[in-house]
């Protein structure tokens, strides 16, 4: 496929998901295999909750609680990612770390914010770093090659913050109601465990 042909998939995501940090990886390897495009969406996951029935993690049944953590491990043995089930710095708020990864791709393109976003939900789930707090988000980033301080001061502004509640309007448009969220040719993937069909529609 030529890169005129080239797919995109819309990737919706909060950085605070394990769900997303699991499939991030397998997902740049799935564009870069098929010549898709990634469209970055960070968005705000609480505020599609919200609208379309989901409820946070500390509201949920007990079963529903366990079951999940027994999913992450199973997911993490079978991919060899580790992650850490009940990380310290867990639940986090994810709204700082999404808006310096939209800063990102706005100064150095789509790739780069692709992979400061591994590193924020690595540093998260495998090094048990709080990514609500901006001097673990500039460590992080500077750590990944950026001007971390850069990066956050844009991530502060008005442009930044416009672009974070556009992705999460389209979301709710979209019919999103998680994390991760794949859109190719209109047609809606939840979760890295869809990555196969994900991988599929971009090769039709």
């Amino acid at each position: 496929m030529s890169a005129s042909q080239s797919k995109v998939v819309q990737y919706f995501f909060a950085p605070h998901s394990p769900w997303t940090y699991l499939g991030h990886a397998r997902l740049m390897a799935i564009a870069a295999k098929t010549g898709a495009q990634i469209d970055v969406r960070p968005f705000d996951l609480g505020k599609v909750f919200s609208v379309s029935g989901g409820l946070p993690l500390a509201k949920r049944a007990p079963q529903r609680q366990a079951y999940r953590l027994a999913e992450l491990a199973r997911w993490s043995a079978f991919l060899q990612v580790p992650l850490t089930l009940q990380p310290k710095f867990f639940p986090v708020s994810p709204e700082a770390s999404a808006k310096l990864i939209i800063a990102t791709r706005l100064a150095h393109g789509v790739e780069a914010s692709l992979n400061l976003a591994h590193a924020i939900m690595r540093g998260l789930w495998a090094e048990e770093r709080n990514i609500g707090d901006e001097e673990t988000l500039v460590q992080i980033a500077l750590d990944a090659g950026f001007d971390g301080r850069q990066l956050l001061k844009t991530s502060e502004t008005a442009s930044v913050q416009a672009e974070y509640d556009a992705n999460t309007e389209a979301a709710t448009a979209a019919s999103v109601f998680g994390s991760p969220w794949y859109i190719v040719d209109g047609e809606g993937y939840w979760g890295q465990d869809r990555l196969d069909f994900v991988e599929r529609a971009l090769e039709r």
